[in-house]
């Protein structure tokens, strides 16, 4: 009887420990707002959580702060678009492999009418203008992939936003918001196509620039290191990066379109 008694007991006990179990199959990833608010997340996930039976559990900050996010070991991935960043993210250690996964571009957006006189394909021409005016600009002003892109186009047009000029104003804030700002007050802004594709209160903004080779945004996913933090869910975490390189992942990607858009482009193994 007492045999029975054990028996039963550790039936009922791995029985009540399966939820725990199942809800402990998830990864937190560290990305970008952009990814984020494109929407491309929402369509992306639920299709590798039915692959895999994993949950992910985004954190959805600037590129920069994506990072140190897994500097931390706050994550357990981190999918974020600032090459240079992510290559010093892995020579410092805290990811063995960075990955291509995907790019798209970034666009000067500005009101319809123009008064800079900014419109072409020519970013760096483009930003001269938009100084030169001294139309209002508003920045992300956060660290993020698209503020480090914004700062290099910055210097290479020779225009010195360090020293903070009355027309440009940095939110520290999320793409769509500065979007919204600019919407708002009808200033210029850079910013990834995807979430301007996305973006749904553009008042009197249009595209202005487009087009200039230099505006390639390449995003990139990685594992953090279990050698740095040995808390995180490597296994897990190397499912999704395995996942979205490979053709089911890519072709997802491929297939996120908004009115026939489609927002990112997958490119695995660039």
């Amino acid at each position: 009887m007492a045999l029975i008694s054990r028996r039963l007991l550790a039936v009922l006990f791995a029985a009540a420990a399966l939820p725990a179990l199942a809800q402990d199959k998830f990864i937190v990833m560290a990305s970008t707002t952009s990814t984020e608010q494109s929407g491309l997340f929402k369509h992306l996930l639920p299709i590798f959580k039915t692959a895999t039976g994993i949950d992910v559990r985004v954190v959805a900050v600037g590129t920069g702060q994506a990072l140190d996010t897994g500097r931390r070991g706050d994550a357990d991935i981190v999918f974020v678009h600032d090459t240079v960043a992510e290559e010093k993210f892995v020579a410092e250690g805290f990811s063995t492999q960075r990955r291509a996964v995907m790019y798209n571009d970034f666009v000067l957006v500005g009101p319809a009418k123009d008064p800079a006189g900014a419109k072409g394909r020519d970013i760096n021409a483009g930003l001269q203008k938009v100084a030169a005016a001294g139309a209002a600009f508003v920045s992300r002003g956060d660290k993020s992939g698209t503020h480090a892109g914004e700062l290099r186009y910055w210097k290479a047009a020779n225009v010195d936003v360090a020293a903070k000029p009355a027309w440009y104003k940095e939110c520290g804030c999320g793409m769509g918001p500065a979007l919204n700002i600019g919407s708002s007050t009808d200033a210029y802004v850079l910013t990834d196509r995807g979430t301007w594709i996305s973006f749904k209160n553009r008042g009197n903004l249009a595209i202005l620039v487009e087009g200039d080779q230099k505006l390639f945004n390449q995003y990139g996913v990685m594992v953090v290191n279990a050698a740095k933090h040995p808390h995180v869910k490597t296994a897990l975490a190397q499912q999704f990066a395995d996942w979205i390189v490979a053709p089911a992942g890519q072709a997802a990607i491929a297939d996120y379109k908004i009115g026939g858009e489609q927002l990112f482009f997958p490119n695995a193994g660039r």
